[in-house]
This record gives structure tokens, C-alpha cells and sequence, in this order.
């Protein structure tokens, strides 16, 4: 059995929860490294907002940051979606087993050729019996308002 570290996928899970956070690493995978300002190019937001979601990448591990002189880059790093891809791969596997399992069961040749399955008696619907009671219209839940005295 795999072990994984769970605050460690929340973090991933969650810095991938975000469109802008998604787009950006979309654009890291285009280029090995890049700069923060090219990498804030195409968006429209200022350069601080960019910075704080290249902070959640740089928490979960999905980016790493690297200063040279004034430029600061950017490049994927790749052992949390390792992670994440592990985790996802143990659960599509259990889907897919049991979800095969599933359609064989259903597809199975239940009968013999010769036999046919039992009829499943189909109810008929009761005839509702109308009622000779009228209704009647329900007085208002409060009285009108009356006239306001004048000043």
C-alpha cells in the first residue's frame, strides 16, 4: 500500500483548484523556465496578484523560484503531481475494477436458452376517486392596511 501525505495533496489539489493557477503552470509547461513579469503577461491582473498565486504553487511544491540578479524565474517541478497522479491512478484503477465487475454481472447470460425469466408483475395504476368537495379560496394572511394619519 502506497502512503501519502495527505496535507501534501491537500495543498496540490487545492493549488490546482484555481483557473488562473492551472493557466499559469499550462504556461510553464510551454517554456523551461520563465520570468515572473513574462510569465504575468497575458493576464489580466496586476503583477501582486500574480505573485500570490505563484506563492500556492510554490507551497504545494508545484512551481519552484529560482533569483537571478533582478529577474526572478519560474519552472515546474514534478513530485507533487507524482503524488497526485498516484493517488488518482489507485482510484481510477478501483472505479474501473469495480465498474467492469459491474457490466459483466449485468451482461451475464442470467438464463438458460431454453428458459425464460420469470414476468415481473406490472401494477396498474388506481383510478383516484374525485372528491365532491369544492375548494374554497383562503381568506388573506393579513387585513389590508388603513388610511395613515396625516401630519
Amino acid at each position: 500500500m502506497v502512503k501519502y501525505q495527505d496535507e501534501a495533496l491537500d495543498r496540490t489539489f487545492a493549488a490546482l483548484s484555481d483557473p488562473t493557477r492551472r493557466a499559469l503552470l499550462a504556461r510553464l509547461v510551454e517554456e523551461e523556465s520563465i520570468s515572473v513579469s513574462e510569465l504575468a503577461q497575458p493576464f489580466a491582473m496586476s503583477l501582486p496578484a500574480i505573485m500570490k498565486h505563484l506563492d500556492v504553487l510554490t507551497d504545494a511544491g508545484l512551481i519552484a523560484r529560482e533569483k537571478t540578479g533582478r529577474t526572478v524565474a519560474c519552472r515546474l517541478t514534478a513530485k507533487p503531481m507524482e503524488q497526485a497522479m498516484d493517488w488518482l491512478n489507485r482510484y481510477q484503477r478501483f472505479w474501473s475494477d469495480n465498474l467492469d465487475r459491474l457490466a459483466a454481472f449485468v451482461e451475464e447470460d442470467q438464463w438458460p436458452a431454453n428458459q425464460v425469466p420469470p414476468a415481473t408483475p406490472i401494477s396498474q395504476p388506481s383510478q383516484a376517486s374525485r372528491s365532491n368537495v369544492v375548494s374554497m379560496r383562503r381568506p388573506p394572511k393579513s387585513t389590508p392596511r388603513g388610511p395613515t394619519p396625516k401630519k
